[in-house]
């Protein structure tokens, strides 16, 4: 029995060319295509070549005050991104994230000024606001079983049409009342639009949030339970299910961390400019969107990082204040956004494809 066990093989394979099939190359290869199979390695090759570009063709980015700006720039968009990005991940996304933003500002506006309370009282309904229409939302999908796509489409129409109608039936006005002189107001804004001192550069609070809320994503998707059910519910929710994941619990909780999103960038607004725009808000979901999937998430779900769309969103920064300080057409700054979301749909394609080759 010994001798079969040991012959077979040797007869079965060349040794000539068993060593060779199994030896430095292919393991390189594997490795390589590990690499690759990440879904925030592109992005950040992709990112890269970006500054590079820009650095080349716009000398002021060279400036360490444009740089803060770029870097604000993204963090205005990165902060949505990355719920954005865990709710895809989760196999579903939101289209009422970009005027659930604002409805969140002209909460907190017109409840702290109508009512002449202090700014935080607002900004803590405003919270409760927010998660709510998360809670709503992901309940609607997971009760109903209907596409998020229809629920949030919904969702959206309704709060683009509240926070213009609600706002000018209280204020006369389309735009809140200035808030700056109220109670409250000095220290909120410390904690939502401050600036700081670096090197002779200001640098917004925002970027520091930014970064804290990519590495606690970052922490939760890979080190923790509740990220093997995000993972799980959007790569097969019924599989998941059958080995005991929660699945409803976790897509409301996914919607609601996106109602946390929209909260904390309404507020950064607010506090930026005392005042809000009511018709604002239209088609920023469409960004925050295209930075998770440039940022490698799969509109079907099951893939992705917190990382990825990091430089996704710092991609849509540079590209937005890059043009203008290479002194182009603002015009064409969509045009440039729907081939980098284009290319790196291709991208995530081609490496998908690549990573399942032998």
């Amino acid at each position: 029995m010994t001798m079969t066990q040991h012959a077979e093989p040797a007869v079965s394979t060349p040794p000539a060319s068993g060593p060779e099939e199994s030896d430095g190359r292919t393991l390189q290869r594997s490795l390589a295509l590990r690499m690759l199979a990440r879904p925030e390695v592109g992005v950040f090759l992709g990112a890269v070549a970006v500054y590079v570009f820009f650095l080349v063709t716009a000398p002021p980015v060279r400036d360490g005050s444009s740089m803060a700006n770029i870097l604000y720039q993204s963090s205005t968009i990165g902060i949505m991104a990355l719920p954005v990005a865990l709710l895809m991940i989760g196999g579903e996304f939101d289209l009422s994230s970009g005027v659930a933003v604002i409805s969140s500002a002209l909460t907190a506006s017109m409840l702290s000024y109508q009512l002449t309370m202090n700014v935080w009282v607002g900004v803590l309904l405003s919270l409760v606001l927010s998660l709510a229409v998360g809670f709503f939302n992901g309940w609607m999908v997971v009760k109903t079983g209907l596409p998020s796509f229809l629920v949030t489409l919904a969702t959206f129409l309704v709060l683009q049409g509240v926070n213009l109608a609600v706002t000018k039936l209280v204020t006369g006005n389309v735009a809140t009342d200035d808030i700056s002189d109220m109670d409250g107001f000095d220290q909120a804004k410390k904690v939502f639009a401050s600036s700081f001192d670096v090197a002779g550069v200001q640098v917004k609070i925002t970027i520091v949030w930014w970064l804290v809320f990519a590495a606690l994503a970052t922490w939760v998707l890979l080190r923790t339970t509740y990220g093997n059910w995000i993972f799980a519910v959007g790569g097969n929710q019924d599989s998941a299910r059958a080995v005991g994941v929660p699945v409803g619990l976790t897509k409301i909780s996914l919607f609601m961390t996106v109602g946390f999103g929209a909260w904390f960038i309404g507020m950064h607004q607010l506090f930026s400019f005392n005042t809000v725009q009511s018709g604002e808000g239209v088609g920023q979901e469409l960004i925050y969107i295209s930075a998770a999937v440039i940022g490698g998430c799969l509109l079907t779900g099951g893939a992705g990082s917190a990382i990825g769309p990091v430089f996704g969103a710092f991609m849509f920064g540079m590209v937005q204040q890059g043009i203008v300080y290479a002194g182009w057409n603002p015009d064409w700054f969509k045009a440039f956004l729907g081939v980098m979301l284009l290319g790196a749909v291709l991208i995530n394609l081609w490496v998908q494809r690549a990573a399942t080759r032998r």
